[in-house]
């Protein structure tokens, strides 16, 4: 592995709180934003992630005072997404000190808000987040949800992604509804096809339980590797997984 990998701690909030669920519901507290923020990057992570997960289906925008708090204490780049469906709602949070957006329901709903905050804000501050769930009867297998897991939308995941990729989006961030929260490995599958399709950069994101399967997800083709509950909880440590990466050859920032 050449290219270093990044270490991306997640931080999904509900009413001003970290939480944590297991495939998208049985949700329960984890702390407060700004404190886990700063633990993780003292800690040594290279990037993070603040996703407000009921923005959108409470149809209103992102916490800006929560983004505006993390930034202060955050040294590391960090994406914020949730409730961002517009050049201007993405404006507001890069404004309140976010590094990068991230935006899922409504860029598939409306694809070109894709182009235009590329447009706008370049290729480098835009992540597209794509909510997958088995589906066997689309050709990759993986079907596209949005609203926060909660509705199918019968698109091809994989032929959603290449559609994505070619906006020209620096990554694109797949989570299986079916590994969230649930520690039992990535779903390396749908990893490895956007990686082999895609130029961006591909996140494994849901089911990390242990650190074979940060390894496997780099094995993938994934190169940013994003978890939640095992690192909120210290059931694995920054430091520790990425000396048993490097152990393994992988380079991380």
């Amino acid at each position: 592995m050449d290219k270093p990998i990044s270490i991306m701690p997640c931080l999904d909030m509900q009413d001003g709180r970290v939480v944590k669920g297991v495939h998208f519901v049985d949700i329960r507290d984890a702390g407060d934003p700004v404190q886990c923020a700063k633990a993780y990057c003292d800690a040594g992570a290279d990037e993070l992630a603040l996703l407000d997960i009921t923005a959108t289906v409470e149809n209103r925008s992102t916490m800006l005072d929560i983004v505006k708090k993390v930034s202060q204490v955050a040294t590391v780049p960090f994406t914020v997404g949730g409730g961002i469906c517009d050049v201007a709602s993405a404006a507001a949070v890069l404004d309140a000190g976010a590094d990068k957006i991230s935006t899922s329901s409504a860029a598939f709903r409306r694809p070109d808000v894709i182009r235009e905050m590329v447009g706008e804000f370049g290729a480098e501050k835009i992540t597209v987040a794509i909510d997958v769930d088995v589906n066997n009867s689309l050709p990759s297998g993986y079907e596209v949800y949005i609203d926060g897991g909660r509705t199918a939308t019968g698109a091809d995941a994989l032929e959603w992604a290449k559609k994505v990729d070619g906006f020209g989006v620096s990554v694109i961030l797949p989570t299986s509804k079916a590994g969230d929260g649930a520690r039992t490995g990535y779903d390396l599958p749908v990893i490895r096809a956007m990686s082999q399709s895609c130029s961006a950069q591909i996140v494994a994101s849901g089911g990390a339980g242990k650190m074979e399967h940060f390894y496997e997800a780099v094995q993938a083709g994934a190169t940013i590797l994003l978890a939640a509950s095992v690192f909120h909880f210290h059931t694995i440590d920054i430091p520790e997984l990425k000396a048993y990466l490097a152990g393994r050859g992988v380079k991380t920032h």
